[in-house]
């Protein structure tokens, strides 16, 4: 937090440390508790309606998304295929295992289907709970089973309810973060309607429920918010050793729910590593932190079977290598700002090199490639060097793997949060170049002269972090636009914080020479109560309007789709298919797959390009050797993805199909000059014309307006 005071004489504190003489043993109110009982009981008072507006705005949320979702699909009324068609891609594949828990025969018999599956992967035999996040299904399924509600409710409403009940979880860790910021509940109250109003880009909960973001973001949040709490100074070791703990758990649910914690993580121990070469956190509980990532890390890692995806992230890496260089150059913190500098510069090298060491030697010898493409993707998202891989170039063409659109700035400067962050981030950006400066140079203070009065600029170690955690995420989100909801929420967070906080005011009106103590205190809660109300005003009628828009699900040739398969297939059967379409193949039928959206597994994302030769120009005999390789007895071909325009040229799958076999893109344009015309027709729509060489290797027994689905004939 950025505060001015009086100098005081003598020699100061590290700035770590330095705080506000007025903000010792601060309340959540901001409040110094007097003796008197009075000051006691306001104190109490004022605790207890903060606490009870936080859980009435996390319910509200709830209730919020619960009934956006229901009027958006008519839940309650549409069929049971229905709803389960309604979980998109990956949603349907992940709550595939939550349906398969609750019909086995028992407990023990669903866990071992999971750890010896072979019905998502044909032809071999894989570990869903070494290879998925899906122990929030496990334990869903086990707390359904034993719960007596089954007569009361069904399991996919169980399922859905938790999710949005974990909204409330994620809106009630904003409030209190927020809240231990700023020192006061109203700040908490702006940043949860500020994460109402701007719901488009805070969350899509409603829609892709059982998302594993979704499932892992409110964990996240209550990370946050436990670290702004062990980040304050004077605790007690009771305290600590409390909040410790808190940020253990909170960090271990969070890896356990979503396969890329690793990479959010990372960013996070980027931020504390620059805070604590900066000299703005307090070393001790900065290695506490890389401890508990470590060890949460390591503790999912035997949960999920030695998953060597984990063992191989840069998180780990990075963390054993700040550890180790700390122990190397025990001398960092000393000397003047040219020495410092020289210092730093060292140990990030050091550090830098010692994580690609660590890395490579752990993935050598694990001989791990899980995670490959993500860096390949990463590569020539950043300009170095254009690729070929087919992989990589999946994920370049989505959307939401772009840049993040500028509207998404409009959108959130009309309830003035953009504004209003924009605003506190550059004031704590100044703040916190001047401390760093300070730090570095070995002085204790940096002064600004107002007449006959010096003042100094000081940074709060929460405030710091909470600093840094948004510009590390910030530029995450503009990369990244998925990523968006973990920089949007606590953009909530950090704004509110900033239009509340006493001490930003108090700086801003010492430097206006406008300052008192009780004209600092009205605009503290005068701008942000009219803030609410303009939000109030402008938004309210909005979502009233949201909340009365009844719409009904309707993809009737899907419906047909899986109805057709359940009736007219061997439960045995093997499809293929687009990934996307097979989860939900596997979620309403029970069918076993070739290939799926969980892409973490070199040999999945091999098969799954293999499988897309469907949509490639190749032979009807090369198409069947292919598919029957994997055990292929029925076929489903898109028309959306054969004839598709969602996609530009070069980005459409046939074209990223083309272009990795060596082939000329269809369609007006430029080819690169080594592809060359392939000697064949594009399978999708040749197979449509019943050619006798692609009867003899395909026969149709089904179609719609959308799909095709065509039996492999089974040649010795």
């Amino acid at each position: 937090m950025t505060t001015i005071r009086q100098r005081r004489v003598g020699k100061g504190t590290e700035a770590a440390e330095d705080q506000p003489s007025e903000e010792t043993n601060v309340k959540p109110d901001g409040k110094i508790p007097p003796g008197s009982p009075g000051g006691k009981l306001w104190n109490i008072l004022s605790i207890t309606v903060g606490g009870i507006v936080a859980i009435s705005l996390g319910l509200l949320t709830s209730v919020y998304v619960a009934t956006l979702h229901e009027n958006d699909l008519w839940f309650s009324n549409i069929k049971e295929v229905e709803r389960e068609i309604s979980f998109r891609t990956e949603c349907g594949l992940y709550y595939s295992y939550y349906k398969q828990m609750i019909q086995a025969a028992s407990i023990e018999q669903g866990l071992h289907g999971l750890v010896y599956d072979n019905k998502t992967e044909s032809v071999r035999t894989i570990n869903i709970l070494e290879r998925m996040n899906v122990y929030q299904e496990v334990f869903l399924s086990i707390l359904y089973r034993i719960l007596p509600i089954q007569q009361y409710l069904e399991p996919v409403y169980f399922y859905i309810y938790t999710l949005f009940g974990l909204q409330a979880v994620y809106v009630i860790a904003l409030y209190v973060t927020s809240w231990l910021l700023s020192g006061t509940w109203l700040s908490g109250l702006l940043a949860a309607c500020w994460y109402i109003t701007n719901r488009v880009d805070t969350t899509r909960v409603e829609f892709t429920i059982p998302l594993r973001e979704n499932w892992a973001l409110p964990f996240f949040a209550v990370q946050i918010a436990a670290i702004t709490y062990l980040l304050r100074t004077h605790l007690q070791p009771a305290q600590e050793r409390l909040t410790l703990m808190a940020v253990f758990i909170a960090t271990f649910l969070f890896s356990l729910t979503w396969q890329f914690n690793q990479f959010m993580m990372l960013i996070q121990a980027l931020a504390l590593f620059i805070l604590d070469c900066l000299d703005m956190l307090p070393t001790a509980k900065v290695t506490w932190l890389y401890i508990i990532q470590i060890s949460g890390l390591l503790l999912v890692c035997v949960l999920q079977f030695f998953n060597s995806m984990i063992l191989g992230s840069l998180l780990i890496s990075f963390n054993v290598s700040v550890l180790i260089a700390r122990t190397i150059q025990k001398n960092l913190k000393k000397g003047g700002l040219l020495n410092r500098l020289g210092k730093l510069t060292l140990h990030v090298l050091l550090v830098l090199c010692l994580t690609l060491l660590i890395n490579k030697f752990i993935k050598k010898i694990l001989n791990l490639e899980s995670d490959e493409h993500i860096f390949k993707f990463l590569k020539a998202k950043f300009g170095f060097g254009a690729t070929r891989d087919f992989d990589a170039n999946l994920y370049l063409c989505e959307e939401a793997f772009g840049l993040l659109p500028l509207n998404t700035f409009s959108r959130l400067s009309s309830t003035l949060l953009f504004y209003v962050y924009g605003f506190v981030l550059f004031l704590l950006t100044v703040a916190a170049v001047i401390v760093a400066f300070r730090n570095l140079s070995g002085s204790n203070q940096v002064q600004l002269k107002e007449k006959t009065e010096e003042y100094t600029v000081t940074l709060r170690p929460d405030a710091a972090y909470s600093l840094v955690h948004t510009v590390l995420f910030g530029c995450l989100a503009l990369s990244t636009m998925r990523m968006k909801y973990l920089w949007t929420s606590h953009m909530c967070v950090f704004a509110s914080f900033g239009l509340c906080s006493a001490e930003v005011w108090k700086l801003i009106l010492k430097c206006l020479h406008l300052y008192t103590s009780q004209r600092t205190q009205v605009i503290k809660y005068s701008i942000p109560i009219i803030t609410l109300l303009y939000i109030s005003f402008k938004f309210w009628p909005g979502i009233m309007d949201e909340l009365s828009e009844l719409r009904e699900f309707y993809d009737p040739d899907t419906v047909e789709l899986m109805n057709w398969i359940k009736s007219n297939t061997p439960s045995t059967a093997v499809f293929a298919g687009s990934m996307q379409l097979l989860a939900g193949v596997k979620l309403c039928t029970g069918r076993t797959l070739t290939n799926h959206p969980h892409y973490e597994d070199k040999n999945l994302r091999e098969r799954t390009k293999q499988i897309y030769q469907i949509y490639a120009k190749r032979s009807p005999g090369d198409v069947h050797g292919i598919l029957r390789s994997f055990g292929t007895d029925y076929v489903i071909l898109e028309d959306s993805i054969c004839y598709e325009r969602r996609h530009s040229r070069g980005c459409r799958l046939r074209d990223l199909l083309d272009v990795a076999n060596g082939h000329i893109m269809d369609g007006l344009g430029e080819n690169e000059p080594d592809l060359k015309p392939s000697v064949y027709p594009r399978f999708c729509e040749e197979i449509k014309k019943n050619l006798p060489s692609y009867t003899m290797h395909f026969t149709r027994v089904f179609q719609n307006k959308t799909f095709h689905v065509y039996k492999l004939a089974k040649h010795k």
